[in-house]
C-alpha cells in the first residue's frame, strides 16, 4: 500500500494474526549503524505464565545485516546508498530462509516522532455502556489526532473512565452518566514516512506496516512485570537514543534524543586525532564510561590519521579515552533524565529503567545511568525468540526482534478509517477485541 497521494488514512496497517495458524513475517530494521532483515516463522502457542502477552512462538529462519549507509542520525540522507544496503540485507536473509520476501514491517526513528494523549468523553444518560458507545468515544478520540502534515503510527486506548473514575480497563456493560477514554497517539511527519517507503520500494519491496523504533525495542527488551508496573526502555542506537514508557501493559509515551554511539566515536576521533574506524575500535576494545586510577598508568596506542608510513602511533593514557567517552555518555543520560522528568511520566517509570540498543553495550554504561537517572538499571536483550545466531542475541538486535513481536500486539490499537469507523480494538481475547470484530463484520 502506498503512502503517496493518500489521505491521513493511507498508512499501511497490519492485519490481525490468526491464533490458529502459522505465519511467515519479514521485518527490516533501518538504523544509523546497521540495517537488519529478519524472517521469522510464527506458530500458535498455548497460554503461558512466561511472556503471557505473546500469542505465537517466534523462530528466526533467516537473518541478514549490513553496515548502514545513507542514514545520518536516523534520517535518510542518501537514497541510492540505502537502497543498496537494503537489497544486500534482504538477499542474505532470503538465502538463509530459502524463500522470497515481498513485503516487510519497517521501523521509523526519524520524522520527529510525536507522543500525545487525547481525551474524549460522551454522555451515557445513566445507561449501560454498549458496543456502540465504545465505538463513539474511541472514534471521537481518534478524530482529534488527525493532522494534515502528520500520520498516526500508533493509537492505543490507555484507559477508560466512568463518571470521572479513571483506570477502568473494560467498561462494557457497566452503568454511568459519562464515558471517557485516554488515547495515546504516536505520530510522525508524512515526509519522513514517504522517504522511508520510497527507500524500500526502490529495492522492489513493499511496506506491510511501520512501527516506531522505541515501541519495537521496548516490546523486545521488557518483561511483562515491567510493562505492567511501569518502566522506561531506552534504546541507545548509533545516531539516536529513543525512550519508550510502558504502563499497565500499554505504551504510554515515546521520545527521542539526537545522540547515540556514533557521537562517542566521533568525539574520540576528534579528541585523539585518529580515523573514525580506529576510534570505533578503541571504543569497543578500550573505552569505559567509568574511569579509575589505574587508567592513568595504562597507555594505549593511537594510530595516526594520515597514511604516511613514517608517522608513528601516539601513546595516550587510557584515562583520557575514558574521560572523552564519559563526558558524552553523561550528557546523553542527563538529557534522558530531563526528558523523562518533563514528560510527566516520571512517577509511572518509578525506579525501573532498561537500557538496550547497540550503544548500551559500552563498559560501565549501566553504572553511569544508575548514578545520573537515580533508578535501577539493567541491560535488556531480546527475549522469547528462538533461532537467533549468537551474534544477534545482544541488545543491538532488540528493535529487529521487536518488529517481529509487533504483529502479536497490533490488534491492541485503534485507528480511524475513511468511513470514520475503527479498524481494530482491544487485546487478543478481551471483550473489546470481540467488539472490534463485530464492528468490522457489521459495517
Amino acid at each position: 500500500m502506498s503512502l503517496f497521494g493518500s489521505s491521513h488514512f493511507g498508512l499501511p496497517r497490519l492485519k490481525p494474526l490468526s491464533s490458529k495458524r502459522s505465519h511467515i513475517v519479514s521485518v527490516l530494521d533501518i538504523g544509523s549503524t546497521k540495517v537488519v532483515c529478519m524472517i521469522g516463522r510464527l506458530t500458535p502457542r498455548e497460554e503461558s505464565q512466561i511472556l503471557p502477552g505473546r500469542t505465537h512462538n517466534i523462530e528466526i529462519i533467516g537473518i541478514g545485516h549490513q553496515r548502514s549507509r545513507g542514514i545520518k542520525t536516523g534520517v535518510i540522507a542518501d537514497l541510492d546508498a540505502l537502497e543498496g544496503v537494503i537489497r544486500l540485507a534482504v538477499d542474505a536473509a532470503e538465502r538463509m530462509a530459502g524463500l522470497t520476501v515481498e513485503s516487510l514491517i519497517v521501523n521509523l526513528t526519524a520524522g520527529r516522532l510525536g507522543s500525545d494523549i487525547y481525551t474524549a468523553t460522551i454522555d451515557l444518560g445513566g445507561q449501560e455502556v454498549e458496543l456502540n458507545d465504545l465505538k463513539k468515544v474511541l472514534s471521537a478520540a481518534c478524530q482529534q489526532s488527525l493532522r494534515q502534515d502528520r500520520s498516526v503510527l500508533h493509537s492505543l486506548a490507555t484507559g477508560f473512565s466512568l463518571d470521572g473514575e479513571r483506570g477502568i480497563r473494560d467498561p462494557l456493560a457497566m452503568y454511568g452518566d459519562a464515558l471517557g477514554v485516554d488515547m495515546h497517539v504516536v505520530t510522525a511527519e508524512r515526509s519522513a514516512l514517504k522517504n522511508l517507503e520510497l527507500s524500500v520500494n526502490r529495492a522492489h519491496l513493499s511496506v506491510e506496516g511501520i512501527v516506531a523504533t522505541p515501541y519495537a525495542s521496548g516490546l523486545a527488551a521488557l518483561v511483562d512485570d515491567e510493562v505492567e508496573l511501569g518502566c522506561a526502555a531506552i534504546d541507545m542506537g548509533g545516531g539516536t537514543t529513543t525512550i519508550s514508557v510502558f504502563a499497565e501493559g500499554k505504551l504510554v509515551h515515546t521520545d527521542a534524543v539526537g545522540l547515540g554511539g556514533h557521537h562517542v566515536t566521533t568525539d574520540l576521533a576528534r579528541g585523539l586525532s585518529t580515523r573514525i574506524e580506529d576510534a570505533e575500535r578503541l571504543k569497543v576494545v578500550h573505552a569505559t564510561a567509568l574511569s579509575n586510577s589505574s587508567d592513568e598508568r595504562e597507555l594505549i596506542s593511537i594510530p595516526p590519521i594520515g597514511e604516511d608510513d613514517r608517522d608513528q602511533p601516539s601513546q595516550v593514557p587510557r584515562a583520557l579515552v575514558s574521560r572523552i567517552v564519559s563526558a558524552r555518555i553523561e550528557e546523553t543520560m542527563e538529557l534522558i533524565r530531563d526528558r523523562i522528568q518533563r514528560s510527566g511520566f516520571s512517577p509511572i517509570v518509578g525506579k525501573r529503567v532498561v537500557l538496550t540498543g547497540g550503544a548500551s553495550q559500552l563498559t560501565g554504561l549501566a553504572d553511569v545511568a544508575r548514578r545520573i537517572l537515580a533508578r535501577n538499571v539493567r541491560i535488556g536483550r531480546p527475549m522469547g525468540v528462538s533461532g537467533l545466531p549468537t551474534a544477534a542475541k545482544g541488545p543491538a538486535f532488540s528493535t529487529a526482534v521487536g518488529l517481529m513481536i509487533y504483529p502479536q500486539v497490533a490488534d491492541m490499537e485503534t485507528h480511524a478509517s475513511q468511513s470514520g469507523l475503527l479498524m481494530s480494538l482491544g487485546g487478543n481475547n478481551s471483550r473489546i477485541a470481540r467488539m472490534g470484530q463485530w464492528l468490522k463484520e457489521s459495517f
